[in-house]
């Protein structure tokens, strides 16, 4: 088991790069994850990207990406969680929940409102997460695994429309 006070959550600097690639294609077992993170920087649609730490070593990752909600009228901002991954050997130490809160916390902290993730509905929920607040998301995603979280209070009062990611993303 990690210890917290063994593991730092700070952000991703230039020199973790190739780190982030490894985490994203051992913890996924594929390179599409560790492309897309690739892809975004190029876009320049991050917004916050995390890495986790534990003596010197990365052992975990998150992204956060801009996306929107189109309606009628408008387009709204939110965040899409993409990908979130920790190495095979630290998994289920808690290291994914600490990424999620930090990096929930930073986007709060700089005015972000609403968060959206695809993923396991079993987990995510316990981060504030839930597909109940993503119901008037139109997405080509199943309902079951989609799932927004608010931010700020209400956030997502009035706002129905289609998600609209990143072209990274290849919707």
């Amino acid at each position: 088991m990690v210890h917290d006070e063994s593991l730092i959550v700070r952000g991703e600097d230039s020199h973790d790069r190739i780190a982030v690639r490894t985490v994203n294609e051992t913890a996924f077992e594929r390179s599409d994850e560790a492309g897309l993170v690739d892809s975004l920087r190029l876009e320049g649609a991050i917004i916050l990207s995390l890495v986790a730490v534990i003596e010197e070593q990365v052992v975990g990752h998150i992204l956060f990406s801009r996306m929107w909600i189109d309606d009628r009228d408008s387009a709204h901002a939110a965040v899409a969680l993409a990908p979130m991954a920790v190495l095979p050997a630290f998994q289920r130490q808690g290291i994914g929940g600490k990424l999620i809160r930090s990096g929930l916390d930073a986007l709060r902290g700089r005015g972000e409102r609403i968060v959206i993730v695809l993923g396991h509905a079993h987990y995510y929920p316990r981060f504030g997460f839930s597909t109940e607040k993503a119901r008037g998301l139109a997405s080509p995603f199943p309902p079951e695994a989609y799932m927004a979280a608010e931010l700020a209070s209400h956030a997502l009062n009035g706002i129905a429309g289609t998600v609209r990611y990143p072209v990274s993303f290849g919707l």
